[in-house]
Protein backbone atom coordinates (compact mmCIF):
# COMPACT_ATOMS: atom_id res chain seq x y z
CA UNK A 1 0.00 0.00 0.00
CA UNK A 2 1.35 3.40 -0.97
CA UNK A 3 1.69 6.29 1.44
CA UNK A 4 -0.61 9.31 1.35
CA UNK A 5 2.51 11.47 1.00
CA UNK A 6 3.15 9.78 -2.36
CA UNK A 7 -0.44 9.53 -3.54
CA UNK A 8 -1.63 13.02 -2.62
CA UNK A 9 1.49 15.19 -2.92
CA UNK A 10 -0.34 17.85 -4.98
CA UNK A 11 -3.29 18.04 -2.57
CA UNK A 12 -0.98 18.20 0.47
CA UNK A 13 1.01 21.03 -1.11
CA UNK A 14 -2.29 22.83 -1.77
CA UNK A 15 -3.25 22.68 1.92
CA UNK A 16 0.22 23.80 3.00
CA UNK A 17 -0.03 26.71 0.55
CA UNK A 18 -3.41 27.65 2.07
CA UNK A 19 -1.84 27.81 5.53
CA UNK A 20 1.03 29.90 4.14
CA UNK A 21 -1.46 32.35 2.64
CA UNK A 22 -3.61 32.43 5.82
CA UNK A 23 -0.50 33.41 7.79
CA UNK A 24 0.69 35.67 4.93
CA UNK A 25 4.20 34.23 5.27
CA UNK A 26 5.24 35.78 1.95
CA UNK A 27 5.09 39.23 3.59
CA UNK A 28 5.44 38.49 7.31
CA UNK A 29 7.75 35.83 8.72
CA UNK A 30 7.35 36.29 12.50
CA UNK A 31 4.39 35.78 14.81
CA UNK A 32 4.18 35.93 18.58
CA UNK A 33 2.02 33.39 20.37
CA UNK A 34 0.21 36.35 21.94
CA UNK A 35 -0.64 37.67 18.49
CA UNK A 36 -1.86 34.27 17.24
CA UNK A 37 -3.93 33.74 20.40
CA UNK A 38 -5.71 37.06 19.80
CA UNK A 39 -6.30 36.48 16.06
CA UNK A 40 -9.41 34.31 15.98
CA UNK A 41 -9.73 34.69 12.20
CA UNK A 42 -6.44 32.81 11.60
CA UNK A 43 -7.46 30.15 14.14
CA UNK A 44 -10.87 29.70 12.51
CA UNK A 45 -9.47 29.43 8.98
CA UNK A 46 -6.90 26.81 10.02
CA UNK A 47 -9.45 24.78 11.99
CA UNK A 48 -11.72 24.77 8.93
CA UNK A 49 -8.97 22.89 7.06
CA UNK A 50 -9.19 19.86 9.40
CA UNK A 51 -11.59 17.82 7.17
CA UNK A 52 -9.27 18.35 4.18
CA UNK A 53 -6.20 17.50 6.26
CA UNK A 54 -7.88 14.27 7.40
CA UNK A 55 -8.60 13.41 3.79
CA UNK A 56 -5.12 14.02 2.31
CA UNK A 57 -2.68 13.48 5.21
CA UNK A 58 -1.88 10.53 7.45
CA UNK A 59 -2.79 12.10 10.77
CA UNK A 60 -2.00 9.34 13.27
CA UNK A 61 0.79 11.46 14.75
CA UNK A 62 -1.21 14.70 14.63
CA UNK A 63 -3.47 14.70 17.66
CA UNK A 64 -4.61 18.23 16.70
CA UNK A 65 -6.29 16.78 13.60
CA UNK A 66 -7.57 13.53 15.12
CA UNK A 67 -8.78 14.94 18.44
CA UNK A 68 -8.68 18.76 18.34
CA UNK A 69 -10.85 19.04 21.48
CA UNK A 70 -8.12 17.50 23.63
CA UNK A 71 -5.44 20.06 22.76
CA UNK A 72 -5.17 23.65 23.98
CA UNK A 73 -4.04 25.14 20.64
CA UNK A 74 -4.76 22.63 17.86
CA UNK A 75 -4.33 25.31 15.18
CA UNK A 76 -0.75 25.96 16.36
CA UNK A 77 0.04 22.26 16.25
CA UNK A 78 -1.33 22.08 12.68
CA UNK A 79 0.79 25.06 11.63
CA UNK A 80 3.96 23.53 13.10
CA UNK A 81 3.32 20.03 11.72
CA UNK A 82 2.37 20.93 8.18
CA UNK A 83 4.74 23.82 7.55
CA UNK A 84 7.86 21.94 8.65
CA UNK A 85 8.27 20.55 5.13
CA UNK A 86 8.67 24.05 3.63
CA UNK A 87 9.75 26.20 6.60
CA UNK A 88 12.05 25.95 9.58
CA UNK A 89 10.25 27.34 12.60
CA UNK A 90 12.47 28.90 15.23
CA UNK A 91 11.02 29.58 18.67
CA UNK A 92 12.37 32.35 20.93
CA UNK A 93 11.11 34.24 23.97
CA UNK A 94 10.23 37.90 23.58
CA UNK A 95 8.99 40.66 25.86
CA UNK A 96 6.99 43.62 24.62
CA UNK A 97 4.72 46.29 26.02
CA UNK A 98 1.03 46.68 25.24
CA UNK A 99 -0.98 49.41 26.99
CA UNK A 100 1.70 49.93 29.66
CA UNK A 101 1.67 46.20 30.45
CA UNK A 102 4.67 43.94 29.78
CA UNK A 103 3.88 40.73 27.96
CA UNK A 104 6.22 37.76 27.64
CA UNK A 105 5.43 35.50 24.72
CA UNK A 106 7.19 33.01 22.48
CA UNK A 107 7.91 34.34 19.00
CA UNK A 108 7.91 32.02 16.00
CA UNK A 109 10.25 32.86 13.13
CA UNK A 110 9.41 31.16 9.82
CA UNK A 111 12.31 30.70 7.42
CA UNK A 112 11.85 29.09 4.02
CA UNK A 113 13.79 25.83 3.61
Amino acid sequence: MRLKSELYKKEQDGIIDKIISILDLENKNTYTLYELDKNEEIQKQIMELIPEIRKWFAFNNMKAVGEPDRIKRPWLSIIKNLLKSKYTIENKEQQFKINEKWIKSPIYIFTKV
